[in-house]
Protein backbone atom coordinates (compact mmCIF):
# COMPACT_ATOMS: atom_id res chain seq x y z
CA UNK A 1 0.00 0.00 0.00
CA UNK A 2 2.84 2.43 0.69
CA UNK A 3 3.89 2.17 -2.94
CA UNK A 4 0.46 3.48 -3.94
CA UNK A 5 0.82 6.42 -1.58
CA UNK A 6 4.29 7.19 -2.94
CA UNK A 7 2.98 7.10 -6.50
CA UNK A 8 0.26 9.60 -5.61
CA UNK A 9 2.74 11.87 -3.81
CA UNK A 10 4.95 11.88 -6.89
CA UNK A 11 2.00 12.54 -9.21
CA UNK A 12 0.72 15.51 -7.18
CA UNK A 13 4.16 16.71 -6.03
CA UNK A 14 2.43 17.17 -2.69
CA UNK A 15 3.84 15.28 0.32
CA UNK A 16 0.85 16.32 2.40
CA UNK A 17 -2.33 14.87 3.84
CA UNK A 18 -5.44 16.84 4.78
CA UNK A 19 -6.85 15.99 8.18
CA UNK A 20 -10.63 15.83 7.96
CA UNK A 21 -11.20 16.55 11.66
CA UNK A 22 -14.46 18.53 11.70
CA UNK A 23 -15.78 20.25 14.80
CA UNK A 24 -19.13 22.04 14.74
CA UNK A 25 -17.35 25.28 15.61
CA UNK A 26 -15.43 25.08 12.35
CA UNK A 27 -18.52 24.70 10.18
CA UNK A 28 -19.97 27.96 8.81
CA UNK A 29 -23.39 28.90 10.13
CA UNK A 30 -25.11 28.70 6.74
CA UNK A 31 -24.07 25.04 6.39
CA UNK A 32 -25.27 24.16 9.88
CA UNK A 33 -28.54 26.04 9.59
CA UNK A 34 -29.42 24.29 6.34
CA UNK A 35 -28.79 20.89 7.95
CA UNK A 36 -30.80 21.83 11.06
CA UNK A 37 -33.76 22.96 8.95
CA UNK A 38 -33.79 19.58 7.24
CA UNK A 39 -33.07 17.29 10.19
CA UNK A 40 -33.51 19.40 13.31
CA UNK A 41 -31.07 20.32 16.06
CA UNK A 42 -30.27 16.65 16.49
CA UNK A 43 -27.34 14.30 16.09
CA UNK A 44 -28.62 13.65 12.58
CA UNK A 45 -28.63 17.37 11.84
CA UNK A 46 -25.12 17.85 13.19
CA UNK A 47 -23.82 14.86 11.24
CA UNK A 48 -25.41 16.16 8.04
CA UNK A 49 -23.65 19.50 8.55
CA UNK A 50 -20.35 17.66 8.93
CA UNK A 51 -21.00 15.66 5.77
CA UNK A 52 -21.84 18.72 3.66
CA UNK A 53 -18.78 20.54 5.05
CA UNK A 54 -16.48 17.60 4.32
CA UNK A 55 -17.83 17.11 0.82
CA UNK A 56 -17.27 20.76 -0.13
CA UNK A 57 -13.67 20.63 1.08
CA UNK A 58 -12.95 17.32 -0.64
CA UNK A 59 -14.37 18.63 -3.90
CA UNK A 60 -12.12 21.69 -3.61
CA UNK A 61 -8.81 19.93 -2.90
CA UNK A 62 -8.93 16.35 -4.18
CA UNK A 63 -6.93 17.14 -7.34
CA UNK A 64 -4.08 18.67 -5.33
CA UNK A 65 -3.33 16.01 -2.73
CA UNK A 66 -2.61 12.27 -2.45
CA UNK A 67 -4.49 11.45 0.75
CA UNK A 68 -6.78 12.49 3.58
CA UNK A 69 -6.77 11.58 7.27
CA UNK A 70 -10.16 11.62 8.98
CA UNK A 71 -9.94 11.47 12.78
CA UNK A 72 -12.64 9.05 13.86
CA UNK A 73 -13.34 10.73 17.22
CA UNK A 74 -14.66 13.81 15.46
CA UNK A 75 -17.37 11.59 13.98
CA UNK A 76 -17.96 9.34 16.98
CA UNK A 77 -19.01 12.35 19.04
CA UNK A 78 -22.20 12.46 16.95
CA UNK A 79 -23.02 8.82 17.64
CA UNK A 80 -24.35 6.50 14.94
CA UNK A 81 -25.18 9.35 12.53
CA UNK A 82 -21.63 10.61 12.90
CA UNK A 83 -20.17 7.18 12.22
CA UNK A 84 -22.25 6.94 9.06
CA UNK A 85 -20.71 10.23 7.95
CA UNK A 86 -17.27 8.78 8.68
CA UNK A 87 -18.08 5.85 6.39
CA UNK A 88 -19.50 8.19 3.74
CA UNK A 89 -16.40 10.36 3.94
CA UNK A 90 -14.03 7.42 3.50
CA UNK A 91 -16.01 6.12 0.53
CA UNK A 92 -16.31 9.52 -1.13
CA UNK A 93 -12.61 10.29 -0.77
CA UNK A 94 -11.70 6.96 -2.34
CA UNK A 95 -14.20 7.58 -5.14
CA UNK A 96 -12.35 10.85 -5.81
CA UNK A 97 -9.05 8.98 -6.08
CA UNK A 98 -7.66 9.75 -2.64
CA UNK A 99 -6.04 7.32 -0.22
CA UNK A 100 -7.50 7.35 3.28
CA UNK A 101 -5.49 7.18 6.49
CA UNK A 102 -7.99 6.27 9.20
CA UNK A 103 -6.78 8.11 12.29
CA UNK A 104 -8.26 5.61 14.72
CA UNK A 105 -5.30 5.10 17.10
CA UNK A 106 -6.40 1.60 18.00
CA UNK A 107 -4.31 -0.65 20.19
CA UNK A 108 -5.24 -3.67 22.25
CA UNK A 109 -4.37 -7.35 22.44
CA UNK A 110 -5.58 -10.69 21.15
CA UNK A 111 -9.05 -10.93 19.70
CA UNK A 112 -9.76 -7.25 20.42
CA UNK A 113 -6.87 -6.08 18.28
CA UNK A 114 -7.89 -8.57 15.62
CA UNK A 115 -11.41 -7.14 15.61
CA UNK A 116 -10.10 -3.59 15.26
CA UNK A 117 -7.86 -4.63 12.39
CA UNK A 118 -10.73 -6.46 10.70
CA UNK A 119 -13.07 -3.50 11.06
CA UNK A 120 -10.73 -0.85 9.68
CA UNK A 121 -8.47 -2.65 7.23
CA UNK A 122 -9.86 -6.12 6.62
CA UNK A 123 -13.08 -7.98 6.01
CA UNK A 124 -15.50 -9.60 8.43
CA UNK A 125 -16.87 -13.07 7.72
CA UNK A 126 -20.66 -13.34 7.64
CA UNK A 127 -21.45 -16.98 6.93
CA UNK A 128 -19.98 -17.50 3.44
CA UNK A 129 -19.35 -13.85 2.69
CA UNK A 130 -16.36 -11.57 3.35
CA UNK A 131 -17.51 -7.99 3.88
CA UNK A 132 -15.26 -4.93 4.21
CA UNK A 133 -16.41 -2.52 6.92
CA UNK A 134 -14.75 0.91 7.20
CA UNK A 135 -12.35 0.27 4.30
CA UNK A 136 -9.53 2.70 5.11
CA UNK A 137 -6.22 2.21 3.29
CA UNK A 138 -4.08 2.88 6.36
CA UNK A 139 -4.77 3.04 10.08
CA UNK A 140 -2.95 4.66 12.99
CA UNK A 141 -2.09 2.28 15.81
CA UNK A 142 -0.88 2.72 19.40
CA UNK A 143 2.06 0.37 20.18
CA UNK A 144 1.87 0.60 23.98
CA UNK A 145 0.84 -3.06 24.32
CA UNK A 146 3.75 -4.31 22.22
CA UNK A 147 3.72 -6.80 19.39
CA UNK A 148 0.51 -8.41 20.71
CA UNK A 149 -1.34 -5.28 19.68
CA UNK A 150 0.49 -4.80 16.38
CA UNK A 151 0.67 -8.30 14.87
CA UNK A 152 -3.08 -8.63 14.14
CA UNK A 153 -2.88 -5.38 12.16
CA UNK A 154 0.22 -6.55 10.30
CA UNK A 155 -1.45 -9.84 9.43
CA UNK A 156 -4.43 -8.01 7.93
CA UNK A 157 -2.13 -5.57 6.10
CA UNK A 158 -0.25 -8.48 4.57
CA UNK A 159 -3.47 -10.14 3.41
CA UNK A 160 -5.31 -7.03 2.19
CA UNK A 161 -2.39 -4.86 1.00
CA UNK A 162 -3.02 -2.15 3.60
CA UNK A 163 -0.71 -0.03 5.75
CA UNK A 164 -0.10 1.25 9.28
CA UNK A 165 1.26 4.35 10.93
CA UNK A 166 2.40 3.54 14.46
CA UNK A 167 2.63 6.25 17.13
CA UNK A 168 6.26 6.89 18.01
CA UNK A 169 6.69 10.55 19.03
CA UNK A 170 3.43 12.48 19.07
CA UNK A 171 3.02 16.23 18.56
CA UNK A 172 1.19 17.12 21.79
CA UNK A 173 3.00 19.08 24.55
CA UNK A 174 2.76 16.33 27.19
CA UNK A 175 4.02 13.55 24.92
CA UNK A 176 7.33 13.71 26.76
CA UNK A 177 5.75 12.53 30.01
CA UNK A 178 6.32 9.00 28.74
CA UNK A 179 7.88 9.14 25.28
CA UNK A 180 10.95 11.16 26.33
CA UNK A 181 11.81 9.06 29.38
CA UNK A 182 15.29 7.57 29.29
CA UNK A 183 16.07 3.89 29.54
CA UNK A 184 19.05 2.40 31.39
CA UNK A 185 21.20 2.73 28.26
CA UNK A 186 20.21 6.42 27.99
CA UNK A 187 18.08 5.92 24.90
CA UNK A 188 14.74 7.65 25.00
CA UNK A 189 11.62 5.52 24.98
CA UNK A 190 10.61 6.95 21.59
CA UNK A 191 13.92 5.69 20.17
CA UNK A 192 13.19 2.16 21.40
CA UNK A 193 9.70 2.33 19.89
CA UNK A 194 11.23 3.58 16.64
CA UNK A 195 13.59 0.61 16.57
CA UNK A 196 10.66 -1.75 17.11
CA UNK A 197 8.72 -0.12 14.26
CA UNK A 198 11.76 -0.46 12.01
CA UNK A 199 12.02 -4.18 12.85
CA UNK A 200 8.30 -4.80 12.37
CA UNK A 201 8.37 -2.87 9.13
CA UNK A 202 11.11 -5.04 7.67
CA UNK A 203 8.51 -7.83 7.45
CA UNK A 204 6.17 -5.77 5.24
CA UNK A 205 8.21 -4.10 2.52
CA UNK A 206 6.69 -2.63 -0.67
CA UNK A 207 9.72 -1.73 -2.74
CA UNK A 208 12.07 0.66 -0.96
CA UNK A 209 9.65 1.46 1.84
CA UNK A 210 7.63 -0.49 4.38
CA UNK A 211 3.86 -0.62 4.73
CA UNK A 212 4.51 -0.02 8.43
CA UNK A 213 5.15 3.68 9.01
CA UNK A 214 5.56 5.91 12.04
CA UNK A 215 3.84 8.97 13.48
CA UNK A 216 6.31 11.67 14.55
CA UNK A 217 5.11 15.18 15.38
CA UNK A 218 6.28 18.23 13.43
CA UNK A 219 6.59 20.04 16.75
CA UNK A 220 9.68 17.96 17.64
CA UNK A 221 12.10 18.43 14.72
CA UNK A 222 15.21 17.25 16.59
CA UNK A 223 13.52 14.03 17.62
CA UNK A 224 12.39 13.75 14.02
CA UNK A 225 16.00 13.96 12.87
CA UNK A 226 16.95 11.13 15.23
CA UNK A 227 14.01 8.96 14.23
CA UNK A 228 14.62 9.49 10.51
CA UNK A 229 17.96 7.71 11.02
CA UNK A 230 16.38 4.94 13.07
CA UNK A 231 13.57 4.46 10.51
CA UNK A 232 15.23 4.74 7.08
CA UNK A 233 12.67 2.51 5.36
CA UNK A 234 9.53 3.71 7.13
CA UNK A 235 7.30 6.50 5.93
CA UNK A 236 6.75 9.10 8.64
CA UNK A 237 3.34 10.68 9.09
CA UNK A 238 4.02 14.15 10.48
CA UNK A 239 1.13 15.84 12.33
CA UNK A 240 1.41 19.31 13.81
CA UNK A 241 1.89 21.48 10.73
CA UNK A 242 0.34 24.94 10.75
CA UNK A 243 -2.07 25.34 13.66
CA UNK A 244 0.32 23.53 16.04
CA UNK A 245 3.33 25.52 14.86
CA UNK A 246 5.14 23.31 12.35
CA UNK A 247 6.48 24.92 9.15
CA UNK A 248 8.22 23.62 6.05
CA UNK A 249 11.68 24.68 7.21
CA UNK A 250 11.20 22.60 10.37
CA UNK A 251 10.29 19.47 8.45
CA UNK A 252 13.13 18.74 6.03
CA UNK A 253 14.78 16.35 8.49
CA UNK A 254 11.72 14.11 8.38
CA UNK A 255 12.42 13.37 4.70
CA UNK A 256 15.08 11.14 3.18
CA UNK A 257 17.61 12.36 0.62
CA UNK A 258 15.35 11.08 -2.17
CA UNK A 259 12.73 13.66 -1.16
CA UNK A 260 10.45 10.88 0.01
CA UNK A 261 9.89 9.22 3.36
CA UNK A 262 7.42 11.65 4.95
CA UNK A 263 3.89 12.95 4.52
CA UNK A 264 2.84 16.03 6.48
CA UNK A 265 -0.63 16.49 7.95
CA UNK A 266 -2.57 19.69 8.45
CA UNK A 267 -6.10 19.58 9.81
CA UNK A 268 -7.77 22.76 11.02
CA UNK A 269 -5.14 24.85 9.25
CA UNK A 270 -6.80 23.70 6.04
CA UNK A 271 -10.39 22.76 6.81
CA UNK A 272 -10.93 25.93 8.86
CA UNK A 273 -8.61 28.14 6.80
CA UNK A 274 -11.37 30.68 6.12
CA UNK A 275 -11.11 31.72 9.79
CA UNK A 276 -7.48 32.77 9.38
CA UNK A 277 -6.73 36.39 8.59
CA UNK A 278 -4.73 35.56 5.47
CA UNK A 279 -7.74 33.77 3.97
CA UNK A 280 -10.48 35.99 5.37
CA UNK A 281 -11.25 37.42 1.92
CA UNK A 282 -13.03 34.16 1.07
CA UNK A 283 -15.40 34.42 4.00
CA UNK A 284 -17.58 31.65 5.42
CA UNK A 285 -19.61 31.47 2.20
CA UNK A 286 -16.56 30.26 0.28
CA UNK A 287 -14.79 28.28 2.98
CA UNK A 288 -13.81 25.55 0.53
CA UNK A 289 -11.91 28.06 -1.64
CA UNK A 290 -9.95 29.13 1.43
CA UNK A 291 -9.11 25.47 2.06
CA UNK A 292 -7.82 25.09 -1.50
CA UNK A 293 -5.66 28.20 -1.12
CA UNK A 294 -4.28 26.85 2.17
CA UNK A 295 -3.40 23.52 0.52
CA UNK A 296 -1.54 25.29 -2.29
CA UNK A 297 0.37 27.42 0.23
CA UNK A 298 1.29 24.36 2.31
CA UNK A 299 2.55 22.45 -0.72
CA UNK A 300 4.69 25.40 -1.77
CA UNK A 301 6.06 25.90 1.75
CA UNK A 302 7.16 22.29 2.10
CA UNK A 303 8.50 21.89 -1.44
CA UNK A 304 10.44 25.17 -1.20
CA UNK A 305 11.97 24.02 2.08
CA UNK A 306 12.97 20.68 0.56
CA UNK A 307 14.51 22.41 -2.45
CA UNK A 308 16.45 24.84 -0.24
CA UNK A 309 17.82 21.93 1.80
CA UNK A 310 19.51 20.29 -1.18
Amino acid sequence: MIDQLIAKIKKTNAPIVVGLDPMLDYIPEHVKEKAYRELGETLEGAAEAVWQYNKKIIDAVYDLIPAVKPQIAMYEQFGIPGMQVYVNTVRYCQKMGLLVIGDVKRGDIGSTSQAYATAHLGKVYVKNSEIPVFREDFATVNPYLGIDGIKPFMDVCRKENKGLFILVKTSNPSSGDFQDQKLEDQRHLYELVGEKVDAWGSELMSGDYSDVGAVVGATYPEQGRTLRKILPKSYILVPGYGAQGGRGKDLVQFFNDDGLGAIVNSSRGIIAAYRQEMYSKYGPEHFEEASRAAVLAMIKDINDALEDSK
